[in-house]
């Protein structure tokens, strides 16, 4: 009898994967649309200038640009660019035809004053921070004021302030307060909507990684699998790389943050609980198999 073609045999459907790469396909483009909204808006409000004062034509204009906010030292950098305007200004605002002094809040530290007929240079001043602290982070807000008044050869002029912010990782919000002559904004420091989403998915990832050692130290001690040195080495391994992953937190906070109490230290104590347990279990695992293992018999050697 003849063997029978493999081509009358049944041949098996092949899986589609369509149902698989569709869904994908649609998570990548949810996810790369939400990141570009959210990128946008935050570009949109770096480059928001709030202006605030007097709009006379003879006033002096100040630029106020926050360069970095440092919340360990709860303090922000501003850089001031100051240009008088119309008749208080020569040569299109590069000098003031008079001394000018500007005036400053109290949580500015320093005044600013220039002479006469020289060129004006842009300054950087520092800015005390109040209401808040680090160790929120990086849920932290924080709240200060800017202010500035001028005096062109001891009178007062009119001041318009420009406030921008250039620092990526604070989200500013500026309520600019009712005034004549000088120019006064109180700010609301808050971290960025991407620093919130990186700090949150470092949480998320945390509780993740210790769920799977925990997992996996549940399964090496209920089967009494023994030393299982490449599970030891990568529960070593998560050990001592969450502390670096948690160093990667954007604006380096300090130990003892939110980030730490709702997920590093937990996740931390979890993983070194489970590597302990791993290789107690497995230490005594291997000695009792040791210990009912049979003994081996010494060869015989046939007698001369």
């Amino acid at each position: 009898m003849a063997p029978r073609s493999d081509s009358t045999r049944p041949r098996r459907p092949r899986a589609s994967i369509l149902p698989v790469l569709l869904p994908i396909a649609v998570l990548i483009l949810v996810a790369v649309s939400v990141g570009s909204w959210l990128q946008f808006t935050e570009r949109q409000a770096i480059d928001t200038v709030h202006t605030v004062g007097s709009g006379a034509a003879d006033r002096v204009d100040v630029e106020a640009t926050v360069q970095h906010v440092d919340a360990a030292a709860r303090e922000l950098v501003l850089r001031v660019r100051v240009t008088p305007r119309g008749t208080l200004g020569e040569e299109e605002g590069i000098a003031p035809v008079a001394d000018l002094s500007l005036q400053t809040t109290a949580a500015t530290l320093g005044d600013l004053v220039f002479e006469a007929h020289e060129r004006i240079a842009t300054r950087d001043v520092q800015v005390a921070l109040t209401d808040g602290s680090i160790s929120d982070y990086p849920f932290d807000t924080y709240e200060t004021d800017i202010g500035f008044w001028a005096q062109l050869g001891g009178k007062e002029v009119p001041v318009r302030m420009l406030f921008s912010n250039n620092d990526t990782l604070f989200s500013v919000s500026a309520t600019p307060a009712p005034s004549r002559q000088e120019a006064v904004v109180g700010l609301g420091l808050s971290r960025s909507g991407s620093l919130l989403v990186f700090a949150v998915f470092m949480m998320l990832v945390m509780w993740a990684l210790a769920a799977s050692v925990l997992l996996g130290t549940w399964y090496l001690t209920t089967r009494g699998e023994g030393l299982v040195w490449p599970a030891l080495a990568w529960m070593a391994a998560t050990l001592f790389a969450l502390a670096a992953f948690r160093n990667t937190a954007p604006g380096t906070p300090p130990i003892g943050c939110v980030i730490d109490w709702f997920a590093f230290l937990w996740a931390e104590t979890v993983i070194a609980l489970c590597l302990i347990a791993v290789v107690v279990t497995g230490v005594r695992s291997a000695l009792r198999a040791d210990d009912t293992a049979p003994p081996v018999e010494a060869p015989r050697w046939p007698r001369p």
